[in-house]
Order: C-alpha cells, then sequence, then structure tokens
C-alpha cells in the first residue's frame, strides 16, 4: 500500500501551504493504484483540497477520525459538502469516529441531520477491524477522554488474524500490572487545540510497555499514533519491519504542563522497543527546530527517520 500525505501540520502553524493531519492509504496494482481501495486517517483544517486533488473524494473506502479535536476532523465539512452538492443523488462515505462526531458536525451548522446528509458516522471500537483490503487495529491512547491510535496492513487470512489477535492479546494480559496511566491524566487533556477535553487513560488493554509482536502475526503495516501522550500506549501496536507515523508536536521538547503530547525523542523510544523499520515525524508546532527534532530522534532511535510535509509518498 501507499501512504500519500495530505496534511501534516498541527492545530496552528506558521508554514505556507499546510494543511492539518490527514493521512491516505492508497491499496491497488498500477500507476497512483487508480481504483484502488483508499482510507483516510483523520481530515483536519485544509486537507480536504489535497484530498480532491488526488482522488475523487466519493471513492473512500472510509475515514477514520482518531479524537475529536478540530485539527483532526473538521474539514468533513467541505467533504460533506461536496457528496451532497457535486453529486444527484448525493453520494455517501462511511466515518468511524469517537462518540459524538455528528452532534458536533450538526452543531457547527446549527442543523440538525447536517452530518448525515452525506456521512454514515459510526463509532470507533477497540480492536481489529476490515475496511475492503485494509485490516485496522484499534487501540485506545492517552489524549483526550476518547482517542485512538491506528495499525493498517493489507488483509490476511482469518486463520493469521485471529493468530495476531492472540499474540495481541497474550501481550495485554501479561502486561496488565503496568497499564495504569499517571494521576495527573485523569485531570484533562489540554493540547493546544483543545478546550481541555478529560483525559482518561487507555483502556485496560493498553498495556504498559511491551515488546512486538512476533514477525509470523502478519505484514508489515503502518502504526498511526493520532494524538498521544505515552510511549507505552503505542508499543503494543507496533510489530517488527512496521513504520511508525508519530505526532511529535512539541518537537524536541518539553512538552507544554497539561498538554498530552510526545515529543520526538518518544516517538523514537516507542519505534525502537517495536522495532519499527521507520520513524515517520509529523503534527509539529511552530517554531521548533527540524534540526533538534531530528537530532532528538535519532539519538533514540537507529533506523530511518524522516519530518513529513504535505505531498510525501511512501510504500508500506
Amino acid at each position: 500500500m501507499e501512504l500519500i500525505v495530505l496534511g501534516a501540520a498541527p492545530a496552528y502553524t506558521d508554514r505556507a501551504g499546510s494543511a492539518a493531519s490527514s493521512y491516505l492509504l492508497r491499496a491497488g496494482d498500477g500507476p497512483g493504484r487508480s481504483g484502488g481501495a483508499a482510507l483516510l486517517l483523520d481530515l483536519g483544517q485544509g486537507a480536504f483540497a489535497n484530498l480532491a486533488s488526488t482522488l475523487e473524494p466519493s471513492s473512500l473506502t472510509a475515514v477514520l477520525v482518531s479524537h475529536l479535536h478540530p485539527d483532526h476532523f473538521i474539514d468533513l465539512v467541505p467533504l460533506r459538502h461536496y457528496l451532497k452538492w457535486e453529486f444527484d443523488p448525493p453520494r455517501r462515505v462511511r466515518v468511524l469516529a469517537p462518540a459524538g462526531l455528528a452532534d458536533r458536525l450538526d452543531a457547527l451548522d446549527g442543523q440538525f441531520g447536517f452530518a448525515a446528509a452525506a456521512l454514515d458516522v459510526e463509532g470507533l471500537a477497540v480492536g481489529i477491524h476490515s475496511f475492503g483490503p485494509f485490516d485496522v487495529t484499534v487501540r485506545r491512547v492517552s489524549h483526550t477522554d476518547e482517542s485512538y491510535a491506528f495499525r493498517v496492513s493489507m488483509a490476511v487470512p482469518d486463520a493469521r488474524r485471529q493468530q495476531a489477535a492472540m499474540g495481541a492479546t497474550s501481550r495485554t494480559v501479561g502486561n496488565q500490572a503496568g497499564a495504569a496511566g499517571p494521576e495527573s491524566e485523569a485531570a484533562g487533556a489540554a493540547g493546544p487545540e483543545s478546550e481541555a477535553a478529560g483525559a482518561a487513560g487507555p483502556e485496560s488493554e493498553a498495556a504498559g510497555p511491551a515488546g512486538p509482536e512476533s514477525e509470523a502475526a502478519g505484514p508489515a503495516g503502518l502504526v498511526y499514533s493520532g494524538d498521544c501522550s505515552r510511549v507505552e500506549d503505542l508499543v503494543p501496536l507496533i510489530r517488527p519491519g512496521d513504520t511508525l507515523l508519530s505526532e511529535a508536536s512539541f518537537g524536541a521538547g518539553p512538552v507544554a504542563p497539561g498538554a498530552q503530547h510526545l515529543t520526538s525523542a518518544d516517538a523514537a523510544r516507542a519505534a525502537s522497543t517495536g522495532r519499527a523499520a521507520r520513524l515517520l515525524l509529523t503534527h509539529m508546532l511552530s517554531g521548533r527546530s527540524r534540526t533538534d527534532i531530528l537530532a532528538a530522534a535519532q539519538a533514540a532511535f537507529a533506523g530511518p527517520v524522516q519530518l513529513l510535509t504535505e505531498g510525501d509518498r511512501f510504500e508500506i
């Protein structure tokens, strides 16, 4: 599959031409994978135009929203308008998100049913799910009261999927003792873009630091952090050879008090512990030194590290 970066910015940036978090995964054969399945992870401000110039948006297999901060979902509004007004009859796209997304979109327009006019909004659930040719593992992470990270890979036969699920379960059970999040996270999850949502630690499946699953559990994939504040929430998703796409909002650090985010060194430790093949860093706030960001990550992870920008493409 191919990863296309549609948006790599955080809630605010001084980088001209940027768009907020949005990452497109395309599967299929041939140049540009025309006609193949397409899965979208987040759709922040400014990203719809990049999506629409890359593929016809109604062809999306699904959109997965990691959490309900606007820089991760707000361009669902132009997607909704496009689907409703560009076609007769309107077309629809499936959207999976934390609870309350449809209500927030409706409130933006002051109209009940605004989202439902073109978006089939469903709740996200922890576990392994299939979207066309993609297998997606969904896992709770610490940021807002309901935030998720994702692992996406090409679908595998049921027997191998069951093996992967059993491997994840056995690792969780073995690490339950380390699963408790810090008490301070219960006070509230305020990122720089947040109105201070309550920040619960991830569910009980979010065990403490664990080694990666067996290489036999499935093909290499992409692990996307969403927004996250704890390395140990990400490690159980990573398998050897995966690409880790991680936020590093505060660059080389430190993270501002009360902000539930990672530094580039945090992301690098997750990549190293999980034996990822590559680390892609994104979602960095204005004024952070790219040199320092890279240096901090490279000190903790021996593999290749890259800072993302819109238009970047990678084979996964």
